[in-house]
């Protein structure tokens, strides 16, 4: 993570934007999509023809339809971005594309202009957002919280346990790009996820980081309670 290489963004641009109801990406994290709408090809082969970014946006819920779907492009888009680099794409020959993206930086979109004649995708100016504190030694204990949890606590049941401890014990991956990482592979909950993305202090995102695997942790020790509980012949938890 930390050896990867340094993207620049230029904000004096506007950005396309590709939102999305239950995909929210974080900085430095990968994720891999499936472009298959005509207007979003169109938008990640104009990108590749650019610096190769675009701006991962939410579906503001309470605009979308019941399928979570902007048929139309005019659905309401959560303010809080994460600007994305292709990292890797592959060209369909009927023009889908396979697309491998990583999160850059956090950004707002700050003006919106819809799609037009030529561009059937909606493009935003932003403003980068900055990590608005330095939250010190809470940070390091949150580190040593998370790895002992996942090492030997509660947290050590979930199936990205072990993945992620790598991460955690290699002291030349900075804490708060580690803690990115954490965010965005033990949390489920896109809430939550966006939560992580809309807050600019370090300190608040690691309050909300340990709060939500605490409850998780909790979570985990009663279903492993149940599942130790011997039970008549024939039954089960489920």
């Amino acid at each position: 993570m930390s050896d990867g290489p340094t993207f620049r963004v230029n904000f004096s641009r506007p950005m396309p934007i590709f939102p999305l109801d239950s995909v929210v990406l974080l900085p430095q994290q990968a994720i891999p999509l499936h472009i298959f709408e005509s207007r979003y090809r169109a938008m990640i082969s104009d990108s590749l023809d650019g610096s190769g970014q675009f701006a991962m946006a939410v579906l503001a819920p309470e605009t979308t339809g019941e399928r979570g779907s902007d048929e139309f492009g005019r659905a309401e888009v959560r303010p809080s971005v994460c600007v994305a680099q292709i990292a890797k794409h592959e060209k369909l020959p009927d023009g889908r594309f396979n697309v491998v993206i990583q999160g850059i930086c956090r950004a707002k979109i700050e003006q919106e202009s819809p799609p037009s004649v030529d561009r059937a995708y909606r493009t935003a100016m932003l403003s980068p957002v900055m990590n608005q504190d330095d939250p010190g030694p809470g940070l390091d204990k949150l580190r040593k919280w998370v790895t002992h949890e996942l090492a030997e606590g509660s947290l050590r049941h979930l199936s990205a346990a072990g993945s992620v401890l790598e991460y955690l014990k290699d002291e030349q991956v900075p804490t708060v790009a580690v803690m990115e990482l954490v965010g965005f592979a033990l949390t489920t909950d896109h809430e939550i996820r966006y939560k992580l993305l809309n807050e600019a202090s370090v300190s608040a995102r690691a309050a909300l980081l340990r709060s939500e695997l605490a409850g998780l942790g909790r979570s985990l020790d009663l279903t492993e309670a149940q599942r130790q509980v011997e039970l008549p012949k024939g039954c089960s938890w489920n």
